[in-house]
Order: C-alpha cells, then sequence, then structure tokens
C-alpha cells in the first residue's frame, strides 16, 4: 500500500478523491491502493530545555547558554494530535512507499520530515511537488515524484532555522527575563527574544523614537501661476537645506519677479511606457489588502490559503514575482476559465501562446516570464478554476490577484511626459505634466468591480506604504496646456508657509516591506526582488511574528499605526546584542538559510556559526551590569554611562561606580 501524507484534513480528502481512495477510515481514506492521512501543522518539535537535562528545568544564568550535543523531537499537541500521530505511524510502518504530499515549502518540508523521523518510517518516501490543487495539477505532480532525497538541501535548512530559533530564543529570552525583568518567581515578567521578533519590533522602536524625537522646521516654497498652471521655483540647495528658511527672503523674490513676465524657455516632450503592475508574491498582496481594505498580514495570509485549497489560486508562501516559462502556454486556458467572471478578459481570448509579437498572439515578457526568478514556486495567480461560493473577503482578495495576472497581458500603457521650464527675471521654474494616450492594461482596472476601487479610509493619514495596485497610485501629475518656446504673459507668484514633518509611524504595509528589505527603504522594485534574499524572516511567517508582538503587548495598533509600548521599548532598551536588534545582521542570516536551501552554505557551518552567536549573546548579558540592583544602596538600578557603570541613585549620594 502507498500511505500519502497531507499537510491537512481538507487537503487530504482532496488529494484522496482525486486518486480514487474514497473509503473512508478513522484518521485516513483508503481506496485504489493508496492511503491518504494528514497532518495537524506541527506534530512534532524540538524538545524543551527541560527534556534534555534536568539541569535545564530551573532558569539561572550559570545554565546558559543551553547547547545541546544533539537536537532531537517529540510528539507535541494534545490527545487529538497524538491519535493522528499513532495513525500516521501504523500506516507508515506498514506502507511500501511513503509519498510526502505536505506544504510544498521549507516548512512544509521539515514538518513532515519530522513526523516520518518520529514514526520510524524505513521505507521509501517521494515528494509531491505543486503549485495549486487543482486535479490537473495533482495528476501532473503524481506523475513526477522525484525522491526525498531532492530535498535534502530544503529540509536541512528548515531544520537549521528551527535550531537557530531555539537556540537563540531559549537562551537570550532566559537571560534577558533572569537580569532585566521585572518581579520574581511565577510574578516575573518573561522578556520573550527571537531572532526575527527582536529586530522586527527595534524597527517600530526606532521609528517611535525618530517621531517622537523630531524637531519641525519651518521653511518657504515659491511658485507662481500661469494660465492656469503652477509653475515650482528652481532654487539650488545644499542637502538637506531649503531655498528659502525666512518669509522675509521669500517676499524679496516675490517683490523681485512679480512686475517681470514669466517666459517659457524649453517645452520637452517624451513619450513612454508604463508597464502592468507586477504579480504578487505573498508579501506584496499583504500590503496591497493592508492599504485598500485594512486587513491584517495574518488576515490576507488566512484568505488566500482559503482560496489555494477552494483550489482558485496557486501556492501562496511565496517570495517571487514572476512565473516560469513553462507555464506560458496555460494562459489562455487560465483566461478562458475565468472569462465569466471577468469582463476584461475578453480581448485576450482567442490570442494564441505562441511566443510571437502580432495581432494573434499573447505576449511574453520578461517582466512576467523567467525562469531566473523562479524556484520552487512562482507568483500568485488564479487557477483558471471558476471563483464560486467566495466569501465577501475572500472576493476582494482573489479579484486583486485576478486583475493583475489579466493585466500582465494586456498592451503597456503609452504615455506623454511634459517637461516645462520658465524663467522669472533670476529665478528659475519649473512645471511637469503627464498626458494618457493609449490607457492599455490600465482599462482593465478601470472594469474593475467597484470595491476594488474603493479609497481607504479618508482620516487615515498614515502612510500606507508603497503598493502595487494602480488604484492606489492615481497619476501624480496632470495633463498641461499647450506651452510653446519664447511666449511670455504675467503671472502671480505665490510663496507657500511649509513646515518639515516627521517619518510616518510603521503600518502593518510599511512595516512589511521593511522587513524584506532588512529596513532599507526601498521604492524600486528591481531593487527590492534583489534585496528579497536578506530580508528579515519569511513570507509565510513575517504575518506570525507580527501577530507575536500584538500577543506579547509590545506593540498596539492605532488606527493603522503601529505603536510599540512601554514594555516593547524597555526591551529594545535593554537588549545589549547588536545582533539581536539588527534587521540587516539577521537578513544577512536569512541570506545564509537560503543558501542552505540552494547547497551553497553546509548547514554544518551555519549550526556552528549559531552556537558561537548563542555564547556571545549570554556572555554579552553576564557581563553587561547595566539593569542589576545596586550592589551598595540596593535601592537604585546599575546604569551604563559612557566609560564606567554607576547608581541611578547617584544625585541621591549613592557611590557605587565601577569601570568596565
Amino acid at each position: 500500500m502507498i500511505v500519502c501524507v497531507a499537510e491537512k484534513p481538507s487537503v487530504g480528502a482532496y488529494i484522496a478523491n482525486v486518486l480514487g481512495a474514497k473509503q473512508r477510515k478513522d484518521g485516513y481514506f483508503e481506496g485504489n491502493g493508496y492511503q491518504v492521512t494528514w497532518t495537524f501543522g506541527h506534530l512534532c518539535a524540538l524538545l524543551d530545555p527541560q527534556e534534555y537535562t534536568e539541569q535545564w528545568k530551573a532558569w539561572s544564568l550559570s545554565s546558559l547558554p543551553m547547547i545541546p550535543p544533539r537536537f532531537s523531537i517529540k510528539v507535541s499537541g494534545d490527545e487529538g494530535v497524538h491519535k493522528q500521530f499513532n495513525v500516521i505511524k501504523s500506516l507508515i510502518n506498514q506502507a511500501e512507499e511513503v509519498i510526502n504530499c505536505g506544504d510544498a515549502g521549507q516548512e512544509g518540508e521539515l514538518i513532515q520530515r519530522w513526523v516520518y523521523q518520529q514514526a520510524g518510517c524505513r521505507c521509501p518516501v517521494k515528494r509531491l511537488w505543486v503549485n495549486s490543487l487543482t486535479e490537473e495539477a495533482i495528476r501532473e505532480g503524481f506523475k513526477a515524484l522525484k525522491d526525498q532525497s531532492e530535498y535534502q538541501h530544503l529540509y536541512e535548512a528548515g531544520l537549521m532555522r528551527a535550531i537557530g530559533d531555539w537556540l537563540l530564543g531559549m537562551n537570550a529570552t532566559r537571560a534577558y527575563t533572569i537580569r532585566y525583568a521585572r518581579g520574581s518567581g511565577k510574578g516575573r515578567q518573561v522578556l520573550s527574544v527571537g531572532r526575527v521578533q527582536t529586530p522586527t519590533l527595534a524597527l517600530v522602536v526606532k521609528r517611535q523614537a525618530e517621531i517622537e524625537n523630531f524637531k519641525p522646521r519651518t521653511y518657504w516654497e515659491l511658485k507662481t501661476n500661469y494660465r492656469d498652471t503652477l509653475f515650482s521655483a528652481q532654487i539650488p540647495v545644499e542637502e538637506d537645506e531649503y531655498a528659502i528658511t525666512s518669509e522675509e527672503q521669500g517676499q524679496a523674490l516675490v517683490d523681485s519677479i512679480k512686475d517681470e513676465p514669466l517666459v517659457i524657455t524649453s517645452v520637452e516632450k517624451k513619450k513612454g511606457l508604463e508597464f502592468a503592475p507586477k504579480l504578487y508574491d505573498l508579501t506584496s498582496l499583504q500590503v496591497d489588502c493592508n492599504k485598500k481594505y485594512g486587513f491584517s498580514a495574518d488576515q490576507t495570509l488566512q484568505l488566500i490559503q482559503s482560496l489555494y485549497e477552494k483550489r482558485v489560486t496557486t501556492y501562496p508562501r511565496v517570495d517571487t514575482t514572476y512565473l516560469s516559462d513553462d507555464l506560458y502556454p496555460k494562459v489562455p486556458g487560465t483566461l478562458a476559465g475565468i472569462k465569466d467572471y471577468f469582463p476584461s478578459v475578453a480581448p485576450l481570448l482567442g490570442l494564441k501562446a505562441d511566443g510571437k509579437k502580432g495581432a494573434g498572439s499573447l505576449p511574453k515578457s520578461k517582466k512576467v516570464f523567467d525562469n531566473k526568478k523562479v524556484t520552487d514556486h512562482h507568483a500568485i495567480i488564479p487557477t483558471g478554476q471558476r471563483p464560486d461560493a467566495l466569501t465577501a473577503d475572500e472576493k476582494k482578495v482573489y479579484d486583486l490577484v485576478a486583475l493583475h495576472f489579466i493585466a500582465a497581458f494586456y498592451p503597456e500603457c503609452e504615455v506623454s511626459n511634459t517637461t516645462v521650464l520658465a524663467k522669472a527675471g533670476e529665478i528659475d521654474f519649473k512645471v511637469t505634466g503627464r498626458e494618457v494616450l493609449k490607457p492599455g492594461w490600465r482599462t482593465v482596472f478601470e472594469k474593475a468591480p467597484k470595491d476594488l476601487n474603493d479609497s481607504k479610509d479618508p482620516n487615515d493619514l498614515n502612510d500606507p506604504g508603497d503598493s502595487n495596485d494602480p488604484a492606489e497610485n492615481p497619476d501624480s501629475a496632470k495633463s498641461l496646456p499647450a506651452f510653446t518656446k519664447g511666449e511670455s504673459g504675467a503671472h502671480e507668484p505665490v510663496l507657500k508657509e511649509k513646515t518639515t514633518t516627521p517619518p510616518k509611524y510603521y503600518t502593518e504595509a510599511t512595516l512589511l516591506r521593511a522587513m524584506e528589505t532588512a529596513g532599507k527603504t526601498v521604492d524600486n522594485d528591481e531593487l527590492r526582488e534583489a534585496m528579497k534574499e536578506n530580508g528579515i524572516g519569511r513570507p509565510s511567517t513575517r504575518a506570525a511574528i507580527i501577530e507575536k508582538l500584538y500577543q506579547r503587548k509590545y506593540i498596539v495598533k492605532q488606527g493603522k499605526s503601529l505603536r510599540a509600548t512601554e514594555v516593547g521599548i524597555d526591551l529594545i532598551h535593554t537588549i545589549v546584542s547588536p545582533l539581536l536588534k539588527s534587521a540587516e545582521l539577521t537578513g544577512l542570516w536569512e541570506k545564509k538559510l537560503r543558501e542552505i536551501e540552494r547547497g551553497e552554505y553546509t548547514a554544518q557551518q551555519f549550526l556552528d556559526e549559531l552556537k558561537e552567536m548563542t555564547s556571545g549573546v549570554v556572555r554579552d548579558v553576564k557581563t553587561n551590569k547595566a539593569g542589576m540592583l545596586c550592589p551598595v544602596c540596593r535601592q537604585g538600578l546599575i546604569i551604563r554611562g559612557n566609560t564606567q557603570y554607576g547608581c541611578s541613585r547617584w544625585r541621591e549620594g549613592c557611590s557605587y561606580r565601577e569601570p568596565f
């Protein structure tokens, strides 16, 4: 008998139906030579510290660092979890072959491998790898099964991620809690420290400090109105400076040009192309859904996961916005499958996927199809199955995914960009304009369902982050009158007082982008794509990290803004190890995990580095006296100065000082 192990009961039931295993048993389906069973997420986990040795049961600095000589796993969960594991174990022990039908990703591979190890699997194991759960995809997947050994690097990367989270999380949490947490015994507050959650929290805390410490500056802008068009003065300035820093200075400039004619010195028009927005990866989908609908990152993940399980969209936990070349011939069929749902598909129907240019050919662009940008999975797209029985929120997410897919095969939007230069007296002025000549792919979104184009909350003044949704990026420049070089006339100078504004609080959308780019602000799509390898966390885990920060009361949401709580701020200020709160360093670690996945870096090298890092973090805490109770007065706390430690009650006369 061949045993198939799926990631969850609903997926197991569908695979069983495709394979013809229709006889329902307790915890599995059987028939046609197959037994199809399932896991419940993480059935197995690494042992807790006290399960390795009794010495690690009590929380004490002397027992740190905790580095097991060999990591072991256990079945974790309630009675129902253990019951299902025993079903899987029983089936595997009698199987002639096992097929891993788990989630096709790093975490899914790890979950399944641990179950097989704990069950004592001795028979051959094959791997099912599919991008969607349609019947066609599953049947094709079963025809192309690969041996488990071909996914060894993927497993090793997942294993190192889990071990890394255990080593740093367990040791750093205990070290910082023992040394710095308030209270004692069971009433002591646990300071949870994690490999990804702590640098993410540090981003929020740092941004909040920048806002609170921001000092506004007043400056003035000089503009002039000519033919109902507002031109901006072009006055050279030093970096981070403003051209007009006083009202008197600005008024003098106004007086110098108000009686002078404005002369048009240059009119330059350039035709350009605007390409359709990229297809979605998970992060960009979460960003747009947060901006448009206020969905949390976790909510969007649950919705797109549901659409995947309903077989109307492809695998969601992806970090690429490209498709592989082998999907190109399937595009006409996918479009035909959703033609009744989206009227904008109609102009594409009947076009051939032949790669040629011409009226009857479906375009094939490197901005959509690129094998070099696709590894295990491609971008999120519709499967072509009609999206029936969707909830209102599922429909919103599906519409975004489908419309981006449709737009990718429409012609580019043709535009004309105009730059007009002018001069009044000794001051240069400039205005830019933009005109859409042929809307191309923009017509897809013009025909979109009404709720797709609903504007965000007008009361939300926070920066919502960049968006992959053209409905959220209206044209910033309008078309201009027909100016002619050399023309001149009267104009009306205007002096406007402005005040510099602080950075914006993070929203979930902008925090997700910051995690993706290791805290760096990146507007360019191509550059952002290149930086994903150094992002902190993975697309599938970022939502859970943000949820953890909420649950641990390190951050709260005010409107769409994310604010660090006093507890969260104190934790970041307490942490002395730069490794634990640096998004960049954590991003480099993430890069090494990806290199393990590709076979370019060994798991043993990474494990050795992990142990060294963990020892260093614990050593930093043990040698840093800041935050401890003063040994002299027994009332103040030790604080760290530039060259020495001292008591926080030094103003009250405490004499404690100690160099470091």
